[in-house]
């Protein structure tokens, strides 16, 4: 599953003039310079923020040619590298013919073949663009099922860019209060917090939305199973997001991997390998409210132009073949064992270990940044970035995917080596003062522009 790159020919001082210079560029035409917030630049150190321009494998190049191995590609969307040559030739095969049409096509019905055959819990699915268009389809599903109008959804980092979630953020400019009240929290692995929800809105919850596991967070015994049973003694719609988890857990969904099945369950990014395609899939009785088997008032479920156009379904074919006949999963998992293992043994060696620490599923690392008084820090992290991007490594965290070669993560972990001496300098040093160049890095989801707004 690996791909292998020659090793490029580096500048002798990376330079990040022309991509700063495009960034620029980007800021005038575009609303915080990029189309996804998480990938801004104020996610990445000043003026080190790299436009890239190719990539190949688990390699990208940017506009000023430096190299770098990369992490979390695509947002965790691209799981087989950057060009996967089976994927490509699926969808320059699938453009070849043509790409949207005034009808449904044969590679529709096949697809949907294809995903009821991986996921066993699902008797319908439909597809769509984006993960926000499949959750937000669901919760719509779940309302109409219900005649209820609360949705209470999980304390994880993101479901939606839709207004029933985004309420619910600091960033919740422009969305009606009627619409962030009927948005409802509770707490992961925390099944009273859900049991609460329940007795203070009694017959008023429409649905539950969570993820089954997070990178940082496996679910303890019996509360996947606890929330299952409150969903079903309560007349609401379980919904698990499948979107990071799909196809990085399990090709079946981390819904098999814990042995709770949803009512409904979204899915996207590595379906595709990066290309644009997610899903609605679930119970045939609830998706079919949205279909034409039905006595019921009908649910405006999906409906897209581009929800089935040809690339993202011949991509998602693809990666299902490659899933059948490799194991990708394996690879990511064995790739950030080693990355772990590597990165950890430097920082316990420094004796920084409390301060910085690569953790999480294999499959989906992140890592922990600390300043002096044990406390997570953006200047840390800032700075733990800054000098991994001088080293030739680009990432928000340290997710892999299967073309991450053995030669990737141990240029990575010497990298680490490096950068966490000067981690050490600044944590013997009380701060970062005189070591990171510009102001630190800051939530991608925040009320106020600041501190990384732009000068005047």
């Amino acid at each position: 599953m690996t791909v292998e790159t020659p090793a490029p020919t580096e500048p002798a001082v990376r330079s990040f003039t022309r991509s700063t210079a495009l960034q620029a560029a980007l800021h005038t035409a575009v609303p915080g310079g990029a189309h996804t917030y998480a990938r801004g630049a104020d996610q990445y150190p000043v003026d080190m923020a790299p436009v890239l321009v190719r990539g190949r494998g688990a390699r990208v190049w940017d506009a000023d040619g430096n190299n770098y191995v990369e992490y979390g590609m695509g947002l965790r969307s691209v799981t087989l590298g950057h060009g996967y040559q089976p994927v490509v030739d699926a969808v320059c095969a699938a453009i070849a013919g043509g790409v949207n049409f005034t009808r449904p096509t044969e590679l529709e019905l096949l697809a949907a073949e294809d995903f009821l055959g991986l996921v066993p819990g699902a008797d319908m699915v439909k597809f769509a663009k984006n993960g926000s268009d499949a959750t937000t389809a669901a919760v719509r599903l779940a309302r109409a099922a219900t005649g209820r109008d609360l949705v209470a959804i999980c304390h994880h980092p993101f479901f939606s860019t839709d207004d029933w979630f985004i309420g619910t953020t600091e960033m919740s400019a422009g969305i009606p209060e009627v619409t962030r009240s009927q948005s409802l929290r509770f707490s992961y692995n925390d099944l009273g917090s859900v049991q609460a929800l329940f007795d203070a809105h009694p017959d008023g919850i429409a649905a539950v939305i969570m993820e089954a596991a997070t990178a940082m967070a496996e679910p303890q015994p019996g509360f996947l199973e606890g929330v299952r049973a409150l969903c079903d003694a309560h007349g609401a719609v379980l919904v698990f997001d499948e979107i990071i988890t799909g196809f990085r857990w399990s090709m079946h969904g981390a819904q098999t991997v814990y042995g709770v099945t949803p009512d409904l369950s979204c899915w996207g990014k590595a379906m595709g390998n990066g290309f644009p395609i997610s899903a609605l899939a679930g119970r045939r009785e609830l998706m079919e409210l949205g279909g034409l088997n039905t006595d019921r008032d009908r649910v405006f479920l999906l409906s897209t132009t581009y929800g089935a156009e040809s690339t993202g379904l011949a991509a998602f074919r693809a990666v299902v073949t490659a899933y059948r006949e490799h194991d990708p999963i394996a690879a990511m998992e064995a790739a950030g064992r080693r990355l772990a293992d590597g990165v950890n043994a430097v920082a316990r060696d420094l004796g920084i270990a409390e301060f910085f620490e690569v953790t999480g599923r294999p499959s989906c690392l992140i890592f922990v940044t600390r300043d002096p008084g044990g406390h997570p820090s953006q200047p840390f992290r800032t700075l733990f970035l800054q000098e991994m991007l001088r080293a030739g490594i680009l990432g928000q965290s340290f997710v892999t995917s299967a073309a991450h070669t053995d030669a990737d993560i141990d240029q990575t972990v010497d990298a680490a080596s490096a950068v966490l001496r000067v981690y050490r300098r600044a944590l013997d040093a009380g701060s970062v003062d005189g070591l990171l160049a510009g102001a630190p890095v800051a939530p991608a989801i925040r009320r106020s522009a600041h501190p990384r707004r732009l000068p005047h």
